[in-house]
């Protein structure tokens, strides 16, 4: 099977690519002010580990357990604070579409579109998507396994698009839960993308918080989790990351306190470097 190297913005995805890059952001695109917070500590981070550093955000929050959660500041808001985060940090940018006319909109100003989990299998969404030549990351469904994703890729590829990125963000289990199948990763590499694991949404616990009517979460297994994938083998990471979670205005429950990145994204890049190594003998 050919491996696809990946590129998104300047930043390049794969095994040939010899290093992990980083997916990360607020959940959603609060405002301005605590994007450029979180893109400048990210940026920092990222070019003192000599990561490849890719900024998300969504501008819409569409999937809501509760029609009164905080869905965002509308598409124009949204994609205007990605724009500045854009051109100041001189960063690739990923925002997630819901719908068809989103793409070509999204893609004015984003390197990265993403499909979300629930929407993987949306067909005119993923070709919509790949008409706009940019990067697609495609969530893999809670419900799927890893094998049927090669569904969203030959999609993806009739459409024209061959930058395609595959995400493992955790498998329903039961009620309330999620769990991660480490054997998903090699599954999804095997259908020749790069992989990506998503160490914030793994860690959901969907309509578990404040009574029913929010997400909740378990932030404090990101660490495990992220760690455990990069020994599996993973060529980025998705984190959502905030500098005070709990004030968060989306998945506050899942988002890593900005503090913890640079600790975590260390022994993540440690035990990537015995895996590459490992790999090549």
């Amino acid at each position: 099977m050919k491996m696809h190297t990946v590129l998104a913005g300047d930043v390049t995805i794969g095994i040939e690519s010899g290093r992990l890059a980083l997916i990360a952001g607020p959940c959603v695109a609060e405002g301005l002010d605590i994007c450029r917070e979180i893109a400048e500590a990210v940026q920092k981070t990222t070019s003192k580990l000599n990561l490849g550093y890719i900024f998300k955000a969504s501008f819409d929050k569409a999937n809501r357990t509760s029609g009164v959660s905080f869905r965002g500041n509308g598409i124009d808001a949204g994609l205007e604070i990605l724009q500045h985060i854009r051109s100041e940090y001189r960063v690739p940018v990923l925002t997630d579409v819901h719908e068809t006319w989103q793409c070509a909109i999204a893609a004015e100003v984003c390197d990265v579109l993403q499909i979300p989990a629930f929407l993987c299998r949306q067909t005119d969404l993923l070709i919509a998507a790949a008409a706009t030549g940019k990067t697609v990351n495609v969530k893999k469904g809670q419900f799927l396994a890893p094998w049927d994703m090669k569904n969203a890729v030959q999609k993806l590829e009739e459409a024209g698009c061959s930058n395609i990125l595959l995400t493992e963000r955790g498998v329903s289990f039961g009620y309330n839960t999620l769990v991660v199948d480490m054997t998903s990763l090699p599954q999804l590499r095997a259908l020749g993308y790069p992989v990506v694991f998503d160490g914030s949404h793994s860690v959901q616990r969907p309509g578990a918080g404040s009574g029913g009517t929010s997400t909740g979460g378990q932030r404090e297994f990101i660490p495990h989790l992220s760690r455990a994938a990069a020994a599996v083998g993973i060529d980025a990471l998705f984190l959502e990351v905030h500098p005070h979670p709990e004030k968060g205005l989306s998945d506050s429950a899942t988002m890593l306190p900005l503090a913890q990145l640079e600790p975590l994204l260390s022994q993540v890049i440690g035990i990537d470097a015995v895996c590459r190594t490992t790999s090549e003998k």
